[in-house]
Parts: structure tokens; sequence; C-alpha cells
């Protein structure tokens, strides 16, 4: 018999007991609708890797990774080429996750698995709100005539739960008429209390890596300049830590497009910091 001790692929400080844990992190290796740089289906085994260069105590939150009690579920495996198929996977997922009466932490991935987390997750909460970081507005009705594209998630979110329910930080890039629509429902958010009009709601927290600067995160799909800093992106973390936050994803690294390794390990970061408000 074996002695080991083997290396643990899971990600840092989870909980291995499905049934005793409070989140349940979702490994969602898809990109089938990426318009650009194809390649976030690799992020979720990188970012396991990853986690574990960090440290399990997070000085921003004054808490250890396995306080947040945790799940680390593996990832999901998606029929490669079919598009509404693997959406349909996570969606069925994501609802036995929240029957269980547990919150999901979706690891994608591109940006268009958010969609189907926000289908299961409607079914179990009224006044539901979605805070969106990005640098791209996602507000198409379509990208070359494909509904379902990670340029349109916003938008189809939009449908579930009302454009007076979502707030957005950090864009700077999109269509003209996108920019308009993200002013007629009043939906970018400048400053902390922006978000306060959902302070009351059932909020989902949705993180595309690319609202950070392409000096910190070269290795996403659709790398904008001009984006924010890390310790900005915790200081909205920090303000959202009194909300009633009821899941989150983090998308959209593509490890290998920054070979340094510097990207992923940003993403974990951030993805360490984030569960610190779930």
């Amino acid at each position: 018999m074996l002695t080991g001790p083997f290396l643990d692929r899971n990600w840092i400080g989870e909980n291995k007991d499905y049934k005793t844990s409070d989140v349940v992190m979702l490994g969602l290796p898809f990109d089938g609708t990426v318009s650009y740089r194809p390649g976030s289906r690799f992020a979720p085994e990188q970012i396991r890797l990853a986690s574990w260069g960090l440290e399990e105590y997070s000085p921003y939150f004054d808490k250890h990774i396995q306080d947040c009690n945790f799940h680390d579920a593996g990832d999901l495996e998606f029929p490669l080429g079919n598009t509404e198929k693997s959406l349909d996977l996570i969606e069925k997922n994501v609802r036995e996750i929240y029957n269980d009466n547990k919150k999901v932490f979706g690891i994608g991935g591109e940006h268009l698995v958010t969609l189907p987390e926000i289908k299961a997750i409607s079914k179990f909460y009224k006044d539901l709100a979605v805070i969106h970081f990005d640098a791209h507005t996602d507000l198409r009705e379509e990208y070359l005539g494909e509904k379902l594209s990670h340029s349109a998630v916003i938008r189809h979110i939009a449908d579930i739960v009302g454009f007076e329910n979502i707030r957005q930080i950090g864009i700077r890039s999109g269509m003209k008429e996108e920019f308009e629509l993200m002013k007629k429902y009043n939906t970018k958010a400048l400053k902390f209390s922006d978000l306060d009009v959902l302070r009351n709601k059932n909020v989902f927290v949705t993180v595309d890596l690319d609202i950070l600067d392409t000096s910190i995160m070269p290795g996403t799909g659709t790398p904008e300049a001009g984006g924010i800093s890390f310790n900005e992106l915790v200081e909205w973390f920090k303000y959202l830590k009194d909300f009633n936050i009821i899941g989150a994803d983090v998308v959209e690294l593509a490890p290998d497009y920054d070979t340094s390794g510097a990207s992923t390990a940003v993403a974990t970061k951030v993805i360490r910091e984030l569960l610190m408000i779930l």
C-alpha cells in the first residue's frame, strides 16, 4: 500500500465533504462562443494548481480560507461544440446545489456560463440582482447572429432579473447602443454608494477578469487597456461584504496567453478574496 503523501488537485483549504459545506466551487471549462482569443476552458484546472501558491489567510478580510466552508466539486465535463447542452448541464448542476441549500462559486470559462447559473438561481430567490465587474458591456442582443454569446450574457440576464437589478463596474468597451442602454437604465456604478440600491436584494456577483488592467491581467480572451488595479477590486469586495451575496463566479482567464503564470496567480487571489464575502 502506498503511503504518499500525494499532491492534491483541488482548491487549497476546501472542505472535502459536500454535505457539510456552505459553498460549492464548480469548474466551468467552457469557451465555445469566445469572439477573440479562446482558451478560457483551461482556466479552472490551472487556477486549482495555482491556488497552492496562496496563503490560506486573507489580510484584507482577516479570515482564513477554511472559514469560507466551501467544497470543490471539480470541473463539469462538456460536450465540445454543443453550447446549448453545455449550458443545460451548468443549469442542472447549479439547481442541485441550491436545492441542497448551498451557494455556487463558478470558475469559468467564458462569461456565457453566468447565464445558466442565474437561470437556476432565479428559481430559488426572489429579488435577485447581479453585480457585474467587467471591461465590456456584454449587452448585445446577439453577436454575428448568435444570441447565445458571451457578448450578450448580461442582456439575457436582464431579461431574468430586470435592468433595474443590475449594476456594472469597470465598463470601458462596447457598442454605442450598449452604452446608451446602460445610461437608459442607470446600470453603471462609478462609486460604492451606487450599489446601495441593491443592498436589500439577493445579489449574485460576476467578475470578468478583464476588468483588471492588462498590465496585471494580460492572460484573458479580450484584454482591454485602462482597467482597475487588484487593490481597487478588493475595495469593491470589501464594500459588498455586508450585502446578501447568494452566489458568485470568476470568468475569462485564458492562462496560456500569459506564460509567466502571473495572470493565473492574480485570478486565484481574486477568487480567494471573493470567497470571503459569500
